[in-house]
């Protein structure tokens, strides 16, 4: 239920960019709302993987994805919710395989920090532009705002569809809110397996 919650609560504020300035940055061609939710699917996804193994964090993950396709067209648009369910069973599972692969390594931060990474350059990839590029309007309206040509993340002389700049921004606040949720993923780990486990996890 907690991966159904935060990918609905990401499709509903992925629609809404981030209406600040930051010096020269206008923020709201560099970054939406949803950047800052959905990296905690990978946390999810990759605490459930250490957990239960990977057959069970592919199901939490297929669980999560039907109840938020289902949940995400109450909130958001339905293009949104199908770029939202493609991106994410595609980038979800590639984090579960990425993870397993890397899970035995000495380094307990490595499998999650990884995982999370390339999983993330995936999703974000896929989601921005099925959501938002003027060529896959097939599956719904092109939102004007988006495929407005502006500077390149909003300071480059460059011109690029505003949706361009949103995908470089929202990856690059999904890295940084990966590492920072290493923390809370050490933590987790500590909490609910034995110390010697949690050193070598």
């Amino acid at each position: 239920m907690a991966m159904a919650v935060i990918v609905m609560a990401s499709n509903f504020l992925v629609q809404y960019p981030v209406n600040y300035t930051l010096g020269p940055l206008v923020l709201s061609d560099l970054l939406t709302w949803g950047a800052f939710t959905y990296p905690v699917a990978f946390l999810v996804t990759d605490f459930s993987n250490r957990q239960f193994g990977p057959a069970r964090a592919r199901l939490i993950v297929l669980t999560g994805f039907v109840l938020a396709v289902a949940l995400s067209i109450f909130v958001a648009t339905p293009r949104i919710a199908i770029a939202s369910g493609s991106a994410f069973i595609v980038a979800q599972f590639m984090d579960v395989s990425i993870f397993n692969r890397l899970r035995h390594q000495p380094r307990w931060w490595q499998a999650p920090l990884v995982s999370s990474a390339l999983s993330s350059i995936l999703d974000t990839a896929l989601f921005f532009a099925l959501a938002f590029a003027a060529v896959f309007s097939v599956l719904g309206a092109n939102d004007a705002f988006a495929i407005e040509l502006a500077p390149l993340i909003g300071v480059f002389s460059l011109e690029v569809p505003r949706w361009a700049s949103w995908a470089l921004g929202d990856l690059g606040v999904k890295l940084l809110v990966s590492i920072l949720l290493l923390v809370p993923y050490r933590v987790l780990l500590g909490l609910f397996q034995s110390p010697a486990i949690a050193a070598k996890s």
